[in-house]
């Protein structure tokens, strides 16, 4: 067990994410619990995907899991679906009411038609954009 594995609490809520869209085919070989820990082991602690333990599934196995679920978006679902839990949770309203834009200006040495004039700073710099 590593500190990135999901309890079991934790993947009762989010296991019907990785449930296969269709049923027909092979099942497949591998635990989706185990797939999901060998993804969250690779994320969190910021390895290479070669450099996995053995007693998870194969890297490329791995691998082919995250990047077929990221194509699908269900990353995204399930943060959605954590953030609307967590709100819930605080006494909050499910969906944000208003949002926050910043914007940050940087450096470059590339000319580009993104390039304006800052009139806060008084200097010409390209607008890097945040949200959240």
């Amino acid at each position: 067990m590593y500190p990135s594995d999901l309890t079991d609490d934790e993947w009762e809520e989010i296991k019907h994410f990785f449930e296969r869209p269709d049923p027909r085919g092979n099942k497949g070989y591998h635990d989706k619990r185990d797939i999901i820990n060998a993804i969250f082991y690779v994320i969190k602690g910021g390895i290479q995907w070669r450099m996995m333990p053995i007693d998870f599934p194969p890297w490329q196995t791995v691998y082919n899991h995250f990047s077929r679920l990221n194509k699908r978006g269900i990353w995204e679902q399930v943060l959605d679906f954590l953030n609307i839990k967590s709100r819930i949770k605080a006494e909050r309203k499910p969906e944000p009411s208003y949002a926050i834009v910043d914007s940050q200006s940087v450096k470059t040495i590339y000319d580009s038609k993104e390039r304006g004039f800052d009139g806060g700073k008084k200097s010409k710099r390209k607008k890097k954009a945040y949200s959240c």
